[in-house]
């Protein structure tokens, strides 16, 4: 099982901080202001996360953000789930209690979401906002990055 938050968490983050060491120039586009996981909620309230008045700011602009792959979910959807952590879980399989609830979902610009998961990414596009209801798989988000280019870190 791997650790969703506390000082596990911020350990199993520090293999994506080391891949990015000297590469944040080539990771992110100059127009795209830059988002972290840690940063995007501003409170975990009775009703869930609220997102931080920053990250609302955001909306409608172009955004990087740096994360690692989830499992697919499917093989055949049109975006993938980014993570602060790496996952091993696939949230249609585990209880939601397994998931982390801080995720970022991906839309790739070439509408292509079949990747190898695990790996570290760097997460360039259009920031959305809101619950949203993905049709084809029922998959819920609050946070969505749309016509999106995706770099490995590796």
């Amino acid at each position: 099982m791997i650790p969703r938050r506390g000082a596990l968490a911020r350990l199993a983050a520090l293999p994506l901080a080391a891949a990015l060491v000297g590469r944040s120039a080539h990771a992110v586009a100059d127009d795209a202001a830059r988002v972290s996981f840690t940063d995007m909620y501003g409170a975990r309230t009775v009703l869930g996360l609220e997102l931080a008045p920053a990250v609302r700011s955001l909306a409608g602009k172009r955004v990087q953000i740096l994360g690692y792959l989830a499992p697919p979910l499917k093989p055949d959807v049109p975006f993938f789930v980014l993570t602060r952590s790496p996952v091993s879980l696939c949230p249609f399989c585990n209880s939601d209690a397994d998931w982390p609830s801080d995720i970022v979902v991906v839309y790739p610009r070439n509408g292509n979401a079949g990747r190898e998961d695990g790996l570290p990414v760097a997460v360039s596009g259009t920031l959305e906002l809101g619950s949203k209801t993905d049709p084809r798989t029922g998959f819920v988000s609050l946070v969505r990055v749309v016509d999106a280019d995706v770099r490995t870190m590796r």
